[in-house]
């Protein structure tokens, strides 16, 4: 009974997803199982899966999946979720005292969608406004990729790399749009191929809309 009252809640949602957190939910003791033991578990589990499909798990080509998926998951496709990957962001001192708009566009997005396990694939373009302290170009890649590399929504991975660069860099003068596609439109459900979803998040200076305008105009 308890198990048809959930699945019947479940139903109910539909595709109303809810975002309730800027953060990533994830349990207090997400940590505590070393990576081969987590990689264990779920290569037993996507076995199950693989069984229940009806798949012949003997056959060579399939014997291998499960540990493959499980390694997949922890080691690549969802290691962002550790924060021990978290990038080292070096900043430095804007000694060069440039102070107009930097850019760094066309950033690879590569995660999964937590409502389907489906992938989003696309770009991000980051800008910011140099005060005292300036980030090496590819730091801004790695803040991008570290937290595409988890389970996520389009609009919670914007907002997470916004407030990264904006704790790094000491300022609110940041931009990001992220552009990309999600699986679980294009290849599911509505099986829409062409459709892509933008977010944007901005502060401090690019509340100007004609500063917003150039930004966009360079990306």
């Amino acid at each position: 009974m308890q198990e048809e009252t959930e699945q019947l809640l479940v139903d109910e949602m539909g595709d109303a997803h809810i975002m309730t957190s800027i953060d990533t939910p994830l349990r207090p003791d997400a940590f505590d199982k070393p990576d081969e033991e987590k990689i264990a578990n779920i290569a037993r589990h996507f076995a199950a899966i693989m069984e229940e499909l009806g798949l012949d798990l003997t056959d060579d080509s399939l014997r291998g999946t499960p540990h493959r998926v499980a390694k997949m998951y922890v080691r690549e496709l969802f290691r962002g979720l550790d924060p021990a990957n978290r990038p080292n962001l070096s900043v430095f001192e804007n000694k060069y005292g440039y102070g107009r708009m930097l850019v760094e566009k066309d950033i690879d997005v590569s995660s999964a969608c937590e409502h389907h396990f489906l992938p989003i694939i696309g770009r991000a373009h980051v800008g910011y406004i140099a005060g005292e302290k300036v980030i090496g170009l590819s730091k801004i890649n790695r803040i991008v990729e570290y937290y595409s590399r988890r389970p996520q929504v389009q609009e919670r991975l914007t907002l997470q790399v916004f407030n990264e660069l904006k704790r790094a860099l000491s300022t609110e003068n940041v931009i990001v749009v992220v552009e990309a596609e999600h699986l679980c439109v294009s290849a599911r459900g509505i099986r829409d191929p062409h459709s892509r979803t933008t977010t944007l998040e901005y502060g401090g200076l690019f509340a100007d809309q004609k500063l917003r305008d150039e930004f966009l105009r360079m990306v």
